[in-house]
């Protein structure tokens, strides 16, 4: 495994180097956006997890915002990983990123954060 790797054998990957390396092709909001999120919204990350079939893969998954401190956010990881899963976050599992990971935003309905996760999401 590589070192950069939590012990669970992932890293968050940064989609402003993605969309530094491929700006035609890989978009992403814009910085102000990425810095506007609210309990509640969702960021798409990109992570790259170590598989024992296939090495490293970089999946697509979503997490809703939780919090935020000064310079994190704080979030739930809302989608499993496709690849592999003895490897990787799953669902529910906190994650800590910053702006630079995110690669698109989403509102999901309060409604379903609500269902999936409890009022007690928002601090309610």
């Amino acid at each position: 495994m590589h070192n950069d790797m939590t012990p669970e054998g992932w890293k968050l990957v940064s989609a402003e180097g993605r969309n530094a390396e491929y700006p035609s092709t890989f978009l992403i909001p814009s910085r102000d956006e990425r810095e506007a999120l609210v309990p509640g919204d969702g960021a798409k990350l990109l992570f790259d997890i170590q598989t024992s079939e296939n090495g490293i893969v970089m999946e697509r998954m979503w997490v809703i915002v939780k919090s935020r401190t000064e310079e994190d956010y704080i979030g739930v990881l809302d989608s499993d990983p496709v690849s592999i899963r003895e490897f990787g976050p799953h669902t529910g599992e906190s994650i800590t990123f910053r702006p630079e990971h995110i690669a698109s935003i989403s509102s999901p309905p309060r409604e379903y954060v609500i269902d999936k996760y409890g009022v007690s999401f928002f601090g309610e």
